[in-house]
């Protein structure tokens, strides 16, 4: 048996609350850092400030910076998310035999199944319509839709094994 293999990382956009967010814990950090030295009386709320505002910036840094890489291999999409190119966390696995319908998010394909009510959204891809738009609904069994933003490469290889629910229109 013939293994297909093909990897696909994208980047999402980070959103505006997270700029703002990250922003303004740093804006906070350096202001308590300048107290340190300007208000000697309160160095020590100035200190354990800046170190909170940091470690919050941090956070919240880990959090909006994000990537998603999309693993195919033997009849199964991996979905795996990085974390500031520091922490990789497995977020799904779907096997291609139980999708219902793969195809871009302006199809004509994905008519049937716009108005169906679905138990979880999930959103892994880029996160922003480019022209053209690359990005793909699937929708799997179990009322899951799922966005994504995979490679021409591996809509070619999972349309190979299901060429009646992958569709490139």
């Amino acid at each position: 048996m013939s293994d297909a293999y093909v990897e696909c990382l994208v980047k999402a956009k980070p959103s505006i609350l997270g700029k703002i967010g990250r922003a303004v814990l740093m804006t906070l950090m350096v202001i308590c850092i300048l107290a340190i030295f300007v208000l000697p009386p309160l160095m020590l709320f100035a200190f354990i400030g800046a170190i909170v505002f940091g470690v919050g910036a941090y956070f919240v840094r880990m959090f909006t910076d994000l990537e998603y890489e999309y693993l195919y291999l033997d009849k199964e999409l991996v979905v795996d998310k990085i974390m500031a190119k520091t922490r990789r966390k497995r977020v799904a696995t779907y096997q291609v035999d139980r999708i219902e319908v793969l195809a871009p998010i302006k199809s004509y394909h994905l008519d049937n199944y716009r108005n169906r009510q679905v138990n979880k959204e999930k959103d892994y891809s880029i996160g922003e319509e480019l022209q053209p738009d690359r990005r793909y609904l699937l929708f799997y069994e179990g009322g899951e839709k799922i966005m994504l933003s995979p490679s021409e490469e591996m809509i070619k290889l999972m349309k190979n094994v299901a060429p009646r629910k992958i569709f490139s229109d």
